[in-house]
């Protein structure tokens, strides 16, 4: 889910549920309501036994009340689990070779791939996103290719240049990586 319709949805969920209990603790704790309040006052209930039994006898009320429950609460964990995983790997876990071990940071070690693999011949823009565990980083690389650099070229230097760098600077074994290659669009000039 992209930051900004999250952080949009979690500012609109904010404001009303601040507004609607604020609102209705005020009005419990003495705050005259306003005109256009549901409600008339703290001793005023939020569902009358008119309301909560109007639709009690009828067959299809408690499966649909039910379902539409069943499908927010799913909705909601959704959105909990989309907003605490993490995709970006905050630090790699690198033995030192000393029986210690060392903690780098995942930008750092992105930035470093990226610089390195936007500096191969024939390579417009290059993105790295580091995934995974700390001992076992996963690595998901973007590369942006000129209109006249052959894709297989272009992989298997990103593989024996870039990737075995990477691995051998980290100590790790093995780096599992997906590679997305993409030729740049240049816009259509008009000859005359």
């Amino acid at each position: 889910m992209p930051r900004s319709v999250n952080r949009v949805l979690l500012a609109i969920a904010g404001l009303v549920l601040t507004a609607l209990g604020g609102s209705v603790l005020a009005i419990g704790l003495g705050a005259p309501a306003p005109s256009w309040w549901l409600h008339d006052g703290p001793g005023d209930v939020l569902l009358d036994e008119a309301e909560r039994t109007r639709w009690r006898d009828e067959d299809w009320w408690w499966p649909v009340v039910i379902a539409a429950l069943a499908v927010l609460f799913l909705l909601c964990l959704w959105w909990l689990i989309a907003v605490l995983r993490r995709r970006r790997l905050p630090e790699v876990l690198i033995d030192t070779g000393d029986g210690e071990g060392a903690a780098l940071r995942g930008r750092a070690l992105e930035h470093a791939m990226a610089e390195e693999a936007a500096g191969l011949d024939g390579v417009a823009q290059a993105h790295v996103l580091l995934t995974g565990r700390r001992g076992g980083p996963r690595t998901r690389i973007l590369l942006t290719l000129e209109p006249h650099v052959d894709p297989g070229t272009a992989l298997h230097t990103l593989t024996t240049g870039v990737l075995a760098h990477a691995r051998e600077s980290t100590g790790l074994a093995t780096l599992p990586t997906e590679a997305r290659l993409h030729a740049v669009k240049h816009r259509p000039e008009r000859v005359t």
